[in-house]
């Protein structure tokens, strides 16, 4: 049984009923992985599947697959007849996430180039504008959101939307990360700045520019590893 007494009462965002039209335990996992990729339940927070029960208004079954689900990403550790906690991030994991985005979307953008599509630059155009208001507001959350709506229209367009799929669940832990990464001054600007870069380069067809800047967009978090580990090491394993 997971320790409950230590148990920090979930976000109020995370642990709101559920809609009873829906699966209870896919609801349950996306809530939770959301709260663990934004910080709400940060490293080393311990997850009661009792309390979570409870304040989900439903039996522990749900709550039971949806951990054993973040566990298979990595994202808890459960340690049984003791407790579950939400793991440490791991730079491994994180690295290797890096590796198969970036040798995806690498082709992707070519691929991208290579093609006339009008109706995908006007939806990337209009998902950066969304990523600068986010930006000028300091609205972390939804920011990242548009984030991944940019380059899920990338995966879209290039039909390869599967693969997005498989690269999101593979990417928990560059995604804490990047979280941890994204308040500092000037990062937010520079992902706009890129895709912004990215955009051009597609929409001019010219297929190198648009991998060389999705190249160095892909790498900015991990280029600073060493600063985002002096500000938060105990978030942080090798």
């Amino acid at each position: 049984m997971e320790a409950a007494t230590s148990a920090p009462r979930a976000p109020a965002r995370t642990a709101s009923r559920l809609d009873r039209a829906r699966q209870a335990a896919p609801q349950v996992f996306e809530r939770l992985r959301n709260a663990i990729i934004a910080l709400e339940l940060p490293p080393g927070a311990p997850l009661s599947r009792a309390e979570l029960a409870g304040q989900f208004g439903i039996s522990s079954t749900p709550v039971r697959d949806a951990l054993m689900r973040l566990e298979e990403e990595g994202l808890v550790d459960v340690f049984p007849q003791h407790a579950t906690v939400v793991s440490r991030i791991d730079i491994s994991r994180a690295q290797q996430a890096h590796f198969l985005r970036q040798a995806l979307e690498l082709e992707i953008v070519r691929l991208l180039a290579e093609q006339n599509d009008e109706a995908l630059i006007i939806r990337l155009d209009h998902a950066i504008a969304l990523q600068q208001q986010f930006a000028k507001a300091g609205e972390f959350e939804s920011f990242m959101a548009g984030d991944n709506d940019f380059h899920a229209q990338l995966y879209a367009a290039a039909g390869k939307q599967e693969l997005w799929a498989l690269v999101r669940s593979r990417s928990g832990h560059i995604d804490r990360l990047r979280r941890l990464h994204l308040p500092s001054p000037g990062k937010a600007q520079n992902i706009v700045r890129h895709h912004k870069l990215i955009t051009r380069a597609i929409e001019s067809g010219d297929a190198d520019a648009a991998q060389q800047h999705l190249r160095k967009h892909l790498s900015g978090t991990l280029s600073e590893l060493d600063t985002i580990r002096s500000h938060h090491p105990e978030y942080l394993t090798d």
